[in-house]
């Protein structure tokens, strides 16, 4: 194995990093609590910064396995939630689980094992995002459709 660092995992999406950490600082702040009510005297857009700034080191700094480690912490946060086992705000983990779940599906497109490594995850994913969907009261994305194969070429 060559000493270059694989970076193709960086051109999946923007969304990621652009969408989680608003809602992952949500589902961490619920869940940290005090009796009090107040997350440990941070404010929500302090809490959101901080979730900023760790995406940032992962992206600059991190390799596909702490990205994916990172994704799978967002995970269990989803599925918590989902299932009841932890608080959070339904909207903010269902909109974590659908960008962790499209990035996920977007993997068969990279070399590597990242896909099959997130097999797990993504079925985690689809339920908790479903289960989610019915407590937001939350549309299904219009399905795409199929597309149809077309004969090119060729004789008759």
């Amino acid at each position: 194995m060559s000493g270059r660092r694989r970076l193709d995992w960086l051109g999946l999406t923007p969304e990621p990093e652009r969408e989680l950490p608003t809602a992952v600082a949500a589902l961490r702040a619920s869940s940290r609590t005090a009796p009090t009510g107040r997350p440990r005297g941070r404010t929500p857009e302090e809490l959101a910064a901080a979730e900023r700034r760790r995406v940032e080191r992962l992206i600059l700094r991190g390799s596909r396995h702490s990205w994916l480690r990172y994704l799978a912490e967002v995970t269990d946060l989803v599925t918590g939630v989902a299932t009841g086992s932890h608080s959070g705000d339904p909207a903010a983990a269902l909109l974590a689980g659908e960008v962790v779940l499209d990035h996920h599906r977007m993997l068969i497109g990279l070399p590597g094992p990242g896909y099959g490594r997130t097999a797990a995850a993504r079925t985690a994913l689809e339920s908790a995002v479903r289960a989610l969907r019915t407590q937001t009261h939350a549309p299904a994305p219009i399905p795409l459709p199929t597309p149809t194969p077309t004969r090119t070429g060729g004789s008759r």
